[in-house]
């Protein structure tokens, strides 16, 4: 089993915008080969439109635009005052770090937002680049390894 299926895999806007989406139902969403199915990424927050049931908007770390959603719905999620209250974070002009599942809405690949957190200190898009680029040189961009079966 791949070690990043439960991990929030850091990615630039970038290579986020470069996953490949498999036409299987329900689609695999992959890069160079590794299923992605949560991802995390940082960035300034460039669009913003509130809905009854849902936000969306888009972070721009400096490499592209990261397509994020957040629910709203209070039938879908246990704790709905969670979610307003992450909403609530998201500003036009402001720094913010998502985490949440890797999701495809009408062709798009997207992160359905689980949480959302407002960054302080501006040098933190700088370490999210940094780890970023090690972490796809030193893991993700290796082939993924299948175990040996004796």
């Amino acid at each position: 089993m791949d070690p990043t299926r439960n991990t929030h895999v850091k990615l630039l806007a970038a290579d986020f915008n470069s996953l490949a989406v498999s036409s299987s139902a329900p689609p695999t969403i992959s890069r160079h080969g590794r299923p992605i199915f949560r991802a995390e990424s940082l960035g300034i927050v460039t669009s913003r439109n509130l809905r009854p049931k849902l936000l969306r908007f888009l972070i721009d770390d400096g490499s592209g635009c990261v397509p994020c959603v957040l629910w709203l719905n209070h039938h879908l999620l246990p704790h709905s005052s969670d979610a307003s209250e992450h909403a609530a974070k998201v500003q036009i002009g402001g720094l913010v770090r998502v985490r949440g599942r890797v999701t495809v809405f009408r062709g798009e690949v997207q992160i359905t937002v689980k949480d959302v957190v407002v960054e302080r200190d501006p040098n933190t898009e700088i370490l999210h680049w940094l780890q970023c680029i090690k972490l796809a040189r030193d893991f993700y961009d290796l082939p993924l390894a299948v175990p040996h079966r004796a």
